[in-house]
């Protein structure tokens, strides 16, 4: 009789339902857990097939540009680098010193005595060569072109031509060992070297060396004041993988150390060129990837169709178990009682039997609570008591002890017997 009184069993209908969500709420995060579990297990094989291609990509774009080195680069010790023969020439006390941009270039011509060393030519604008080949040389000086094209050729050497094939394109040719085929004192000191590349038809008074299918793969242009212009078919004599083949170290050393200054041009590569076309990324892409991404995409979207979860219709299913309002209610008042919650319990009591009276006087809900004065005013006018009276029992202060919220539960029936029998 102590625990039914406090809270009837219509206020706590709601609560009582209420009761097994909060198990429910503590079972959720198990609930996800296995989610996320079964999640992982469906997906884990093709995530991590996806993170081994990613790795197989990345440490192969790692090994294709592991190097940085252009090609006759001279602090390169790459095979076609050129470090091996810097060495060799500072071993002979040549000064050797690289420039990277036109003016330091042009100024380079200028100095006499200097060997200057282009090595890819054809990377320079035809008005860079233009004004480069109208640069007054120094007296003694040596100019060394490797694999010039016509627009070089133009610019430094007037007249000499590359050798074409029928359709008029330069006719490389392979790089093998050849004799010297002249009396060019370097020439005849290294004897056979490895030359080859293109093919150059020299001029009357110029001096050819090295000849292959009829034209030369080494020209010399002497010109007043012991200026001297170089042309090599290939740099392939030059770098580190062939300068100890056959002659090759010789003929370098002689056609790149016979001054006592050597400057190397050596431009940024990575910056665009008006002669060379800059390759973009799509460039370095096979083209048969474009249609191996859009079967890996196929095949995704069959999978996801494939394991995706099919929902059906809503399946109802009957509860485990049925908790019966009483007990539920029985349980709260027995907790509010352990705890001395008699203020909890005192208004809930107050709110169902203010809920249960209001719609027998008309009295309507507002924001789901009846409004108190006007409830409060509409039971003194039918029972004829005091307001103040019916709002101290409805709203009033806690209960002191159980004996008082006992006395509450009899005010609070007897009241709303009264509203509904008046």
């Amino acid at each position: 009789m102590t625990a039914a009184p406090p809270i009837p069993a219509d206020t706590d209908a709601g609560p009582a339902v209420a009761a097994p969500a909060t198990g429910a709420t503590g079972a959720a995060p198990t609930s996800r857990s296995a989610d996320a579990r079964r999640l992982w297990l469906r997906s884990r094989w093709y995530l991590l097939s996806a993170a081994f291609v990613i790795l197989v990509g990345l440490l192969l774009g790692s090994l294709a540009g592991r190097s940085s080195w252009p090609p006759l680069d001279p602090g390169s010790p790459d095979p076609e680098g050129a470090r091996a023969l810097v060495v060799l020439l500072k071993g002979e006390g040549v000064d050797v010193r690289t420039v990277a941009d036109e003016r330091a270039l042009a100024t380079a011509l200028r100095e006499p005595a200097t060997t200057v060393v282009l090595p890819r030519p054809d990377l320079l604008s035809t008005a860079q060569l233009d004004r480069l080949g109208a640069v007054p040389r120094g007296s003694a000086g040596r100019l060394v072109l490797l694999a010039p094209q016509q627009a070089a050729l133009h610019a430094f050497v007037p007249g000499l031509t590359v050798a074409t094939s029928a359709d008029g394109t330069p006719e490389p040719t392979s790089s093998i060992s050849t004799p010297p085929g002249c009396r060019l004192p370097e020439a005849v000191r290294a004897g056979t070297a490895e030359l080859g590349g293109l093919g150059y038809d020299a001029r009357s008074g110029d001096t050819g060396c090295y000849p292959r299918h009829g034209h030369q793969s080494l020209v010399v242009h002497a010109e007043d004041g012991d200026r001297e212009t170089v042309v090599l078919g290939t740099g392939h004599p030059l770098s580190n993988e062939s300068l100890d083949d056959d002659g090759n170290a010789s003929l370098a050393l002689g056609l790149l150390g016979s001054r006592p200054h050597l400057v190397w041009y050596l431009p940024d590569y990575s910056a665009p060129s008006p002669s060379v076309e800059r390759k973009q990324f799509e460039d370095f892409i096979p083209a048969g990837w474009g249609w191996a991404g859009l079967q890996l995409l196929v095949a995704a979207v069959l999978a996801a169709l494939w394991r995706g979860r099919r929902l059906g219709p809503v399946v109802s299913e009957r509860l485990p178990i049925v908790v019966r309002a009483t007990e539920t209610t029985e349980g709260r008042a027995r907790l509010y009682h352990r705890a001395k919650a008699r203020g909890r319990a005192a208004d809930a009591l107050r709110r169902a039997a203010a809920h249960r009276i209001a719609p027998v006087l008309g009295v309507a809900l507002t924001a789901g609570e009846p409004d108190p004065a006007a409830l409060c005013a509409a039971i003194s006018d039918r029972l004829g008591r005091p307001a103040p009276d019916v709002q101290s029992l409805l709203y009033g202060g806690p209960p002191t002890d159980d004996a008082a919220l006992l006395r509450l539960t009899d005010h609070l029936d007897a009241l709303e017997r009264q509203v509904r029998q008046p």
